[in-house]
C-alpha cells in the first residue's frame, strides 16, 4: 500500500511531510506535492505532518479523488524529489479547504 497525496495540496503545498519521509518519496511540482508509490514504504509518518490533511493511505482516498493515485505515480517520474521542508505559498491558508482546486494545478 502507499500513501496518496490529494487535491486540497493543490496551491497548499505544505512541505511539513517531506523532512519525516524516511525513503524520500516526494516529488515537487509548481504548486503541489507527490508521492512516489514506488518508494513509499506506507511508514505513515507524512500523513499526521500534513497541515491541510492532503496525505491518505490509498485504501482512504475520498469518493471522486482516486485519479489522485494515478496522478501522484505519473508526476512522480517526472518531478524532482524534494527532501526539505519549504515555506508554505503566501495564500496556502486561503486556499486550504477549497473544493475542485484540480483545474488549477500546473505541471
Amino acid at each position: 500500500m502507499t500513501f496518496v497525496v490529494i487535491e486540497n495540496c493543490i496551491k497548499c503545498k505544505y512541505t511539513d511531510c517531506v523532512e519525516v519521509c524516511p525513503v524520500d518519496c516526494f516529488h515537487e511540482g509548481p504548486n503541489f506535492l507527490v508521492i512516489d508509490p514506488e518508494e513509499c514504504i506506507d511508514c505513515t509518518l507524512c500523513e499526521p505532518e500534513c497541515p491541510a490533511e492532503a496525505i491518505v493511505p490509498e485504501d482512504d482516498i475520498p469518493e471522486g479523488q482516486e485519479a489522485f493515485l494515478e496522478l501522484n505515480a505519473e508526476l512522480s517520474r517526472q518531478w524532482p524529489v524534494i527532501t526539505t521542508r519549504k515555506e508554505a505559498p503566501p495564500d496556502a491558508e486561503e486556499w486550504d479547504g477549497k473544493p475542485d482546486k484540480l483545474k488549477y494545478l500546473e505541471r
